[in-house]
């Protein structure tokens, strides 16, 4: 009988932490698996708003993938959406590494320049948004402004008229938002470097760059490699400083592929090939993460 009594016990205790990890796998299946699963489903279907009503969606297949692949527009907005993914993560970094670096030094006022510098990154994006989006007014923007001040009318920039321009000013934007990100990555990251290294590097008469180049990049490897990870998924699916800067990605030359997936779902309608557009940058963001996290494992 205590024999009996034991086992049960023990097969209840196994039980306890999966009792625990219920509640989060739950929320994982309904907020996650379920509308993945509903995204691929529906990319196969020409869902429209003249059948969402009815819940008749008829099954086209492959339909919606070879429209995006036989379309211009698609490999445009993708070549754009990575220059815009590669140069503000680049600049993200370079920026937010330099910052790092002279944090971690000794610094009258380090504890008030690192708050001012977080500053941006506890801005919500749209608050951002609307106020660099002020200040690239033509008129009335401080940076033309400042710009008219210094060199003359001539030098006033159309920042929000010119597509192309426009998506240059997402770009100052967007960078300001993420430097504060890789900033804290990389300030994390320097603190837990022992500071032997750098005083046996001094004895041998290593100079600054040498040893930021055997010293401090390898052991900051660990730390920046999920950062640009995370950094690339972000700028990536950055809908919320393209939309409102440009008002809307009215114009092709402006626009990312998120922006595409947006205004093809919620201006024209077309849900089916907009969630085929979702589940295409769904599985170029998962080869990218694969290839990097590899390529960073093989240089260690």
């Amino acid at each position: 009988m205590a024999k009996q009594h034991s086992s049960l016990f023990m097969g209840q205790s196994k039980l306890i932490p999966f009792l625990f990890l219920l509640p989060a796998a739950l929320v994982i299946l309904f907020v996650i698996v379920y509308p993945l699963f509903y995204e691929f489903k529906i990319s196969f279907q020409d869902v429209t708003i003249s059948n969402l009503i009815s819940g008749k969606y008829p099954w086209v297949f492959f339909d919606n993938y070879i429209t995006i692949f036989t379309d211009k527009l698609f490999w445009t907005t993708l070549l754009r959406t990575i220059v815009w993914t590669v140069v503000n993560v680049f600049f993200q970094l370079i920026l937010g590494l330099n910052l790092a670096i002279m944090l971690n030094r000794k610094l009258p006022g380090k504890s008030f320049i690192r708050v001012l510098l977080i500053l941006p990154w506890a801005i919500p994006q749209y608050i951002v948004a609307l106020t660099w989006k002020g200040m690239f007014n033509y008129e009335y923007g401080v940076i033309n402004l400042l710009l008219k001040h210094s060199f003359g009318s001539d030098a006033m920039i159309p920042w929000l008229s010119d597509p192309h321009i426009a998506f240059i000013a997402c770009i100052i934007t967007n960078v300001w938002l993420g430097i504060p990100f890789m900033m804290m990555i990389s300030l994390g990251g320097l603190q837990s470097i022992p500071k032997e290294l750098y005083e046996a590097a001094e004895v041998d008469g290593v100079n600054e760059w040498k040893k930021f180049r055997n010293i401090t990049l390898p052991l900051l490897r660990p730390v920046l490699t999920p950062a640009v990870i995370l950094g690339t998924l972000w700028t990536f699916n950055m809908i919320n400083i393209i939309y409102i800067i440009t008002s809307g990605a009215a114009l092709e030359e402006s626009q990312i592929l998120v922006t595409l997936v947006y205004k093809q779902a919620f201006e024209y309608f077309r849900y089916g090939y907009a969630a085929a557009l979702s589940v295409i940058i769904f599985f170029i963001l998962l080869v990218f993460s694969g290839v990097f996290t590899k390529y960073q494992k093989l240089e260690d």
